[in-house]
């Protein structure tokens, strides 16, 4: 018996070390509706967290080496190119992230942000809670929990799968007290079905592809040391 222990013992931390290291490639770097199956808060307002008291941020200027004469130096309407307009209240929401942390890049953030989308869309589609929890806030994980237990209690499953993410663009971003938060519009197609538990197509069509679009928003501590974003709010797009 002790030997088994000890086996699935090291299997369970190979796996959390796996999920870490996956999460941390998706939205954890720090060089920086038809729908989706399910949008628990698409008929009210996007969550957001209660306002927090102002905290002071470490200083992280001050250590600050001035660029040399020969470093390139980057302009304020170069700053944000292919993200935000220059001058626009979304590069001045970046802005005040950037100063908060200065390993934020818009362009990176993107990219973790359209993989953070798709593996929040199949996880929700596979029911894999574990990922999920990891991905999104409290409030939003218990809503889409919600909705997986009653689809296994109707006997339901989804199948799900992207065709392509064409567009992910910021449309907001804003720095409130410590917590910075960013909303992306997401447009992609998806090939989306539900059959129920004797296998009949009850939504949805596993031979047509469809248009979906979703505005989905992050958040996170920019003077916590875990670099990851969670998804705090999700509405349908126009």
């Amino acid at each position: 018996m002790r030997d088994v222990f000890d086996i699935y013992t090291i299997i369970f931390l190979a796996l959390a070390v796996f999920i870490f290291l996956r999460l941390r490639s998706v939205l954890g770097q720090r060089t920086g509706r038809e729908r989706p199956p399910y949008d628990p808060y698409s008929a009210r307002e996007p969550v957001r967290p209660a306002p927090e008291k102002v905290v002071a941020l470490p200083n992280r200027t001050t250590e600050t080496v001035a660029p040399k004469p020969t470093d390139p130096v980057e302009s304020p309407s170069d700053r944000w190119k292919g993200v935000a307009e220059a001058g626009s209240v979304i590069a001045g929401g970046l802005d005040a992230i950037a100063a908060a942390d200065s390993n934020f890049d818009g362009k990176h953030f993107l990219t973790g942000a359209r993989a953070a989308y798709e593996m929040i869309v199949n996880a929700y589609a596979e029911g894999d809670r574990r990922t999920l929890k990891n991905l999104l806030a409290r409030e939003v994980y218990d809503g889409f929990e919600s909705a997986i237990a009653e689809r296994e209690k109707r006997g339901e499953t989804v199948e799900s799968r992207f065709v392509s993410i064409d567009n992910a663009d910021i449309t907001a971003a804003e720095l409130r007290g410590r917590n910075a938060q960013v909303t992306v519009r997401f447009q992609s197609k998806l090939v989306s079905v539900t059959r129920d538990k004797d296998g009949k197509v009850i939504d949805g069509n596993a031979e047509k592809m469809t248009d979906i679009t979703d505005v989905w928003t992050f958040a996170r501590d920019v003077s916590a040391r875990d670099p990851n974003w969670k998804l705090i709010a999700t509405e349908a797009g126009q």
